[in-house]
């Protein structure tokens, strides 16, 4: 399909269905070239009867350092995108190629998904829903009222926000570096007045653990290529439940250990599906079955 006649398909708005429409997305991001999220895309497309092809738009792959990643947006829009997700490093700086940003991804100063429509871009973050919609799939009778969230990083960024959002009164952040769980907390406080937010390092959060509804694990710890645990296992205790955001592997050390204890647990999987999700809306008009997701990213990573 030619740029002229992608471009001229772009009429529908975010929230309007447009089956007729034939989609090109893509990601953007650094080592993706095994990335799972065409698939999902691709797949609930399918079964939704959709005209959809997602791109995968690998930086290494393409010589291209992460400091173009902002020319690279505008180059999708040019070409007649649809939209696009972000991933690693890429979500701070594709922020100069944005027109807007959603009030989401202004406060937490990253975007995970930008959509192309009526000649403008808008940045969008979804890491926040896919993880709070996650947690009411997977655990819908956990309490958030304490929580403590180990990393402040991107990732953690995303869990906090969702966490307050949701309703959160008292969130401990912990960090090995200090200094970022106190700028997250300073950057979030001001949004969220009626919740206490308060940080620690990670080595220190032991007391913390023992008062809290559940613990999350933001921090790259326990995924593929960075084994272990981001607490003492001995910390863990029954009336804890317990998430991770890592989906490679599902079962992590962590998650092995929280159901040893008796935890209720949340693996990544609901959070990667579940920004899948809100970003396929986004870029069709169309809800897409998170559940149906669910089972077809299970069967891929299984």
């Amino acid at each position: 399909m030619s740029q002229q006649t992608l471009a001229g398909t772009l009429a529908f708005r975010p929230g309007e269905a447009d089956v007729s429409h034939r989609f090109v997305v893509g990601l953007l991001g650094s080592g993706i070239r095994g990335s799972l999220t065409p698939g999902l895309h691709e797949g609930e497309a399918d079964r939704l009867g959709l005209a959809y092809t997602y791109r995968v738009i690998d930086l290494d792959a393409i010589g291209q350092p992460a400091e173009r990643s902002a020319a690279l947006v505008r180059h999708a829009a040019d070409l007649g995108f649809d939209g696009l997700n972000v991933t690693h490093p890429s979500k701070q700086l594709v922020q100069d190629g944005v027109d807007e940003l959603s009030p989401e991804a202004r406060i937490l100063g990253a975007v995970n998904t930008i959509t192309f429509h009526d000649g403008k871009a808008v940045g969008h973050n979804t890491d926040h829903t896919g993880f709070t919609e996650g947690l009411k799939a997977g655990l819908p009778s956990a309490s958030t009222d304490s929580v403590v969230q180990i990393g402040a990083g991107g990732a953690g960024a995303a869990v906090a926000f969702g966490l307050l959002s949701t309703g959160t009164r008292h969130l401990v952040i912990a960090d090995i570096e200090p200094a970022r769980a106190e700028a997250l907390a300073a950057r979030l406080a001001p949004h969220f007045p009626g919740s206490q937010l308060s940080v620690t390092r990670t080595d220190a959060v032991a007391g913390r653990i023992r008062d809290a509804d559940g613990l999350v694990n933001s921090t790259p710890i326990g995924m593929t290529g960075h084994p272990g645990m981001p607490v003492d296992p001995d910390l863990l205790h029954s009336g804890l439940w317990v998430a991770d955001v890592i989906y490679r592997p599902l079962e992590t050390e962590l998650i092995k250990a929280a159901r040893g204890k008796g935890c209720a647990v949340l693996d990544g999987g609901r959070m990667v599906v579940g920004q899948a999700a809100a970003a396929f809306e986004l870029f069709t008009g169309i809800p897409a079955d998170a559940e149906r997701m669910l089972a077809a990213f299970r069967q891929a990573v299984s």
